[in-house]
């Protein structure tokens, strides 16, 4: 707990260095390509159906398996629209909870919104997993982008013509550090920059695992915290949206592996 609150503290403090410093350095623009090209410019995402149906990828197909991604997304929106909020990190309490294949489920849920461009990112340099869940062997990760040593236009995949993806191919070797470098952010904001995605969706890493996630919360909008049925205490959940809290907005929490009957409807929602 002690190194959680000096994770938090420090969090903070570097939180509020960084505003300072947006105020007190503005560089002037630069020429950049026209986002449509700059979209079209991404490589295309390989799907294997089977692969994604064999991790849980339900709403890669429209359907009743697609509906609660659909709703979520929907909620997602509107929290995000009317609160101006663009940055959205995807979090857990613990591990195995599904935050990683509910990002993969709302990626292709976000793809039928036609009015929209997302930007899915994942962030768990730790323990990446988001390139599993899509059947993806991408050639480089997250962190090099990150460090400046491969550009993103080089590495980002595209779902469609609406929906980026930044994958890892393996553990990061020094994620907190990372995360918590200008570097990282000057990064973040050139991809926002370069691409204009209405809504970034960011897998980080556990709450219980390291403070990578508290290194990182500092740069996001708001946080939807995922918990799964049955297993996450709700003493974890409360400690969850406290921490959570200190850094950011809390979007909501949504209950995962939770199966249950909707009289009205006549679904059985997972």
């Amino acid at each position: 707990m002690e190194r959680i609150q000096e994770a938090l503290a420090k969090a903070r403090a570097q939180r509020n260095k960084d505003s300072v410093a947006r105020t007190e350095h503005i560089e002037p623009a630069k020429p950049r390509q026209p986002i449509e090209d700059a979209w079209s410019a991404l490589a295309p995402l390989k799907l294997n159906r089977a692969a994604l149906k064999r991790n849980r990828v339900l709403a890669s197909e429209i359907g009743r398996d697609a509906a609660p991604y659909d709703l979520l997304r929907t909620k997602i929106i509107h929290q995000a629209h009317i609160n101006n909020w663009r940055r959205v990190a995807i979090v857990s309490p613990d591990i195995g909870a599904g935050k990683t294949t509910t990002l993969a489920n709302l990626a292709f849920s976000f793809e039928r919104q036609r009015d929209m461009r997302v930007m899915c990112l994942d962030l768990d340099l730790r323990r990446p997993t988001l390139h599993k869940v899509l059947a993806q062997v991408p050639d480089h990760s997250m962190a090099d982008v990150l460090d400046g040593h491969v550009a993103f236009a080089d590495h980002g995949l595209r779902l469609g013509n609406r929906v980026g993806f930044g994958l890892n191919n393996g553990p990061a070797s020094n994620p907190s550090e990372l995360l918590l470098s200008r570097a990282a952010r000057d990064v973040l904001d050139q991809i926002e920059s370069d691409y204009a995605p209405d809504l970034t969706l960011f897998d980080i890493s556990p709450l219980n695992v390291s403070d990578d996630n508290i290194a990182f919360l500092q740069n996001v909008d708001c946080a939807v915290i995922i918990v799964a049925a049955e297993s996450t205490p709700m003493g974890r959940i409360d400690q969850a949206e406290r921490q959570v809290a200190e850094l950011t907005n809390v979007m909501g929490i949504v209950l995962n592996k939770c199966r249950y009957f909707g009289d009205a409807e006549g679904y059985e929602y997972y």
